[in-house]
């Protein structure tokens, strides 16, 4: 299989991630994994009209997700997954092994988050899970865009 990039970014696909990231990766599938999209209509019909032509978008529930990748179905693609949340991405990484980085891109504002980069705010919650992820050996870095320089996660929270 090949994963070129984990990703999350609460808008999901956009300038960003449809067109610099796809490109810059050569991917040819984005698969967004979210249980909260799978009952949003309008969001999902959003991201199929953000999707560079030329690239299959594939939408399913994390534990859906979690079964395709697991069950080889997606090895044929060069792949881009994409999760809303690092409780989203958590959960998939705890189930898929080859799930071994994780780029955080765009992370909402929120009274209870705290801004430790430009786009990424974090809450205690996924402090606490993005430190579950390091113990168990996954890379976490905050990375905008390609040609950014990509920071590691311990040196900013």
């Amino acid at each position: 299989m090949s994963i070129k990039l984990v990703r999350v970014d609460h808008r999901l696909i956009h300038g960003q991630v449809g067109f610099t990231w796809t490109k810059f990766l050569q991917t040819n599938c984005i698969l967004i994994a979210s249980d909260t999209i799978m009952q949003d209509p309008l969001k999902m019909t959003a991201m199929k009209m953000a999707v560079p032509t030329g690239v299959k978008l594939v939408m399913k529930s994390i534990d859906d997700s979690i079964a395709a990748l697991n069950s080889g179905v997606t090895d044929k693609y060069s792949l881009l997954i994409l999760c809303e949340s690092i409780e989203d991405v958590a959960k998939l990484a705890s189930q898929v092994p080859l799930i071994k980085e994780i780029n955080l891109g765009g992370m909402k504002d929120g009274a209870d988050r705290k801004q430790v980069s430009k786009s990424v705010h974090l809450s205690a919650d996924d402090i606490e899970l993005i430190q579950q992820l390091l113990k168990t050996g996954v890379d976490l870095t905050v990375q905008m865009v390609p040609d950014e320089q990509a920071v590691d996660i311990r040196k900013l929270i």
